[in-house]
């Protein structure tokens, strides 16, 4: 049961980890960061999802979420590393 733990604190440390440096990346548009919930955020107004698209909004979101998402999975690596204390 510990070992599940340490896995799920790793991976979600990792993943948090991930996210925060793939915004640092790519959360840029002009040299300034956008705001956290206009890239979050689910607008199902069509003219506002044309503005996000042609302003980059979603592909900047998918390339955070596969930082995270690859943050997970090293997250996933490290604590199921054979010969690692526990």
């Amino acid at each position: 049961m510990r070992n599940l733990f340490q896995t799920v604190i790793m991976v979600l440390l990792l993943g948090i980890a991930g996210l925060a440096i793939g915004y640092g990346i790519f959360g840029k548009i002009g040299g300034e960061y956008v705001d956290l919930d206009v890239l979050f955020s689910m607008n199902k107004n069509f003219l506002q999802r044309a503005v996000r698209s042609m302003a980059g909004i979603d592909d900047m979101r998918s390339k955070i979420v596969w930082c995270g998402a690859g943050g997970a999975v090293l997250g996933i690596f490290f604590s199921l590393m054979p010969g690692r204390k526990h």
